[in-house]
């Protein structure tokens, strides 16, 4: 039994990005304990995206500090980003249209697979690191596998041609859960993703907002950017540039701001510049 939570706790005090062409977001404030579900809500451009890739080590900021599972941003991005995993972030995460569902989980297994071993070597466990008969990796990946999907709610038997369906055959919602799913794959500590709502019928909003709600309860923390939080998140709001507002949350679970006067080409930049990295 672990002596502590799997979730990922996740703070911040001033948290801010400038960049070439203004401030992306800046003054965010956020305390989420471990096994939270964290809304951040604000219109496209608002720099909802930049903040999630730097909560999640891979953007630098330029003001303010944060921790995620006591792990200093940006000082230990690379151990941030060893906990945290990206589930759907449009340029940075897309899937590959032609590829099927089948062999995108199984080449997120193989990598996962080969980043654990790589783990054990540079910590000292050579002997762990070995290969395990072929038999015993097969079980363990499917296991694997079969526990993401069934977390992130997809079920192979209701698509198309069950996991031969090609990625450019599914809809959205099952494109979204394929994603969690393959993020899941690695036992995150946090798990996060972009436009969670977009484009999505009411039933099939609250039904992705359920599943999240439930890895969060399972102990996963879990990041998500939206229009629209759902009640009981802990909540950050980004604020497009020339909107006056202050922008504080108050919820049942924890409390989060942001003073954002975003320029959405700065936000452009940054972007692209976390693609790069």
């Amino acid at each position: 039994m672990h002596s502590t939570p799997h979730g990922a706790a996740v703070t911040a005090t001033g948290y801010g990005l400038r960049g070439p062409r203004g401030w992306v977001f800046r003054d965010v404030g956020l305390a989420a304990q471990p096994g939270s579900l964290i809304a951040v809500e604000g219109p496209s451009g608002s720099g909802r995206t930049c903040l999630l890739l730097a909560l999640t080590g891979r953007m630098a900021t330029t003001a303010g500090t944060a921790e995620v599972a006591g792990l200093p941003l940006p000082k230990k991005k690379a151990a941030v980003r060893a906990v945290t995993a990206l589930a759907h972030v449009p340029g940075v995460t897309d899937l590959e249209p032609a590829l099927t569902v089948a062999e995108h989980l199984r080449e997120r297994t193989l990598l996962q697979r080969r980043f654990a071993t790589l783990s054990q070597l540079l910590r000292g466990g050579a002997r762990s690191a070995l290969p395990r008969p072929r038999r015993e990796r097969t079980a363990a990946a499917r296991a694997r596998i079969d526990a993401a999907l069934e977390a992130a709610g997809l079920d192979l038997a209701t698509l198309p041609k069950g996991d031969r369906t090609s990625v450019r055959d599914l809809e959205r919602p099952e494109a979204l859960r394929l994603s969690i799913a393959l993020a899941l794959i690695g036992r995150p500590r946090l798990l996060a993703l972009d436009d969670t709502d977009m484009k999505l019928p009411d039933d099939e909003r609250a039904a992705l907002w359920a599943t999240l709600r439930s890895l969060a309860e399972s102990g996963t923390t879990v990041l998500a950017v939206c229009s629209q939080a759902p009640d009981g998140a802990v909540v950050v709001r980004t604020t497009p540039r020339g909107d006056g507002r202050d922008t504080e949350a108050d919820t049942e679970t924890g409390t989060g701001g942001t003073g954002s006067r975003d320029d959405e080409k700065g936000a452009a930049d940054a972007l692209a510049e976390a693609g790069r990295a």
